[in-house]
């Protein structure tokens, strides 16, 4: 019995031994692990202090990473996807933060952000993604996330401006508190006036918000740095969503399975009618429908206008019916697929019935596409124009009935990537054609080759933009001809095909 006793006794002091060590053993591996969290997050939140607050509040700290090897640093998110090089980062002291509110539709927008990019990285400013207008005619509640990759537009201008998604926490509660600087710039300027009245501004008040974006940088005259960042945003930053893409993508190749195809950019829907004021083929109820509807939005300041007038000036977009006659005119083939990058066509098929006699394959991308796949763009008119804007892009001709902001951007854009006929419609001359033609006193013949004629010049050919000092409404503008960004790539387009 002693002996078992003895056994026993020994046993228990071995396992209370065995278990004082193993609680031992826990405490010091939960210490560890308690430790390396710690320090984990130090790292983590030092690392976001870089990223928010730049090198003015990190001055003089030891970096993770040197400029050599940032420039190296890639981004793969999968094994199928080959690696994305960045830039490295442009390293420069920050002299605050630029708030925008951009105003207006898609491509009204996408040319500001163009603008707000190109003058923040002059500033030497933080950019914060821009805030889309959601309070205009079109109501779209998108945000900048919804229809630009935000990623890709940060990361792919970093070697340029820094740009975050929001406000360091800090400023972000003082805006919040509505503590913060708020005002329109002056529209067509000089990028000077940004540096001498902007700048102190944002230096003293450290966040300031403009809630205006449209046109307010000058079209000429800026430095050819400043040119080819505005280019370098609009046709490499600047990429739609990858469920845009997509869709886009499926658009165009439903289209060329059945052969070429002209986008027509028919510029005939109601906002666009009310707001010019034309009326031209409208009965008495829609003239009156139109001119409610201009005095109802306070921001349309025009509101007594002669729409006969206005459409012998050029300045009233062509009717379906003139866009008919024009495109038989000039010999588009009858039986090209026309896609309408357009809303709905005020008057609807009253008012189509002319164009689709003339050019029967008229497709759009409700009718190509199943409803379940414009599902989620419906009541999202920005993202719908972003669908129209990458077909126009691929289509084999690009012809537009009204100078507005889509088919300014396009037009450049197709111009930068050198693709087929844009045919660029002169309207005022078309109309006293088309009048003198129905009134009996031009044949056919002879209305069709004066149509010809004007425009054997006017197919998006390389020129040089129309510059008239101190009237910038009236002269070209620079997303519509960037030809400072044009020269370049043509230049090594002849360099590479000589060598």
């Amino acid at each position: 019995m002693g002996f078992k006793a003895g056994s026993l006794g020994d046993s228990r002091v071995e396992k209370l031994k065995r278990s004082m060590m193993s609680r031992s053993r826990m405490k010091l591996w939960m210490i560890r692990a308690t430790t390396s969290i710690l320090l984990w997050t130090c790292v983590v939140q030092l690392m976001t202090l870089g990223e928010t607050w730049g090198p003015r509040v990190l001055k003089g700290w030891p970096s993770c990473f040197s400029q050599e090897s940032a420039a190296a640093f890639v981004v793969n998110s999968s094994p199928e996807v080959p690696a994305r090089v960045l830039p490295p980062k442009r390293v420069y002291k920050n002299n605050g933060y630029l708030m925008v509110s951009c105003n207006g539709g898609l491509n009204q927008m996408r040319s500001a952000i163009c603008d707000m990019v190109a003058i923040a990285r002059y500033l030497n400013v933080t950019l914060i993604v821009p805030e889309l207008d959601k309070t205009s005619f079109w109501a779209d509640p998108s945000e900048f996330q919804d229809i630009f990759d935000v990623d890709h537009f940060i990361t792919s201008l970093r070697d340029e401006v820094r740009i975050l998604r929001e406000l360091p926490p800090r400023l972000k509660r003082r805006v919040e508190l509505g503590m913060i600087y708020t005002m329109p710039p002056i529209s067509w300027s000089d990028i000077s006036y940004y540096h001498n009245q902007i700048l102190p501004l944002i230096r003293k008040y450290k966040v300031v918000h403009l809630n205006r974006t449209d046109a307010r940088l000058a079209n000429n005259g800026q430095p050819m740095e400043i040119q080819k960042l505005r280019c370098r945003v609009n046709f490499g930053a600047l990429k739609f969503t990858p469920q845009i893409e997509e869709l886009g993508k499926k658009v165009i190749r439903l289209l060329r399975q059945k052969g070429p195809f002209m986008v027509l950019h028919l510029r005939y829907e109601m906002d666009m009618l009310a707001f010019s004021g034309c009326s031209q083929g409208c009965n008495k109820d829609e003239i009156d429908e139109l001119t409610r509807m201009r005095y109802a939005y306070p921001w349309w300041k025009e509101k007594i206008i002669n729409s006969d007038l206005k459409r012998r000036d050029g300045l009233c977009p062509l009717t379906p019916e003139e866009t008919a006659l024009t495109l038989r005119a000039l010999d588009i083939d009858s039986s090209i697929q026309v896609y309408i990058a357009a809303g709905e066509i005020y008057g609807g098929r009253r008012r189509m019935a002319s164009l689709s006699a003339a050019y029967p394959n008229l497709v759009r991308k409700e009718t190509l596409l199943e409803p379940s796949d414009l599902m989620f763009f419906q009541n999202h008119s920005s993202q719908m124009a972003a669908l129209d804007y990458l077909v126009s892009l691929e289509s084999d001709i690009f012809v537009p009935t009204y100078d507005g902001n889509m088919a300014k951007v396009v037009e450049g854009h197709r111009r930068y990537l050198r693709y087929k006929k844009t045919i660029l419609l002169d309207r005022k001359l078309l109309v006293d054609l088309i009048d003198q033609h129905t009134t009996g006193s031009l044949t056919w013949d002879e209305f069709s080759n004066a149509v010809k004629e004007a425009h054997a010049e006017r197919m998006g050919n390389h020129t040089k933009r129309l510059v008239i000092p101190d009237r910038p409404k009236e002269e070209d503008y620079f997303y519509s001809n960037p030809w400072e960004c044009l020269e370049s790539s043509n230049e090594d387009e002849t360099l590479s095909s000589s060598i």
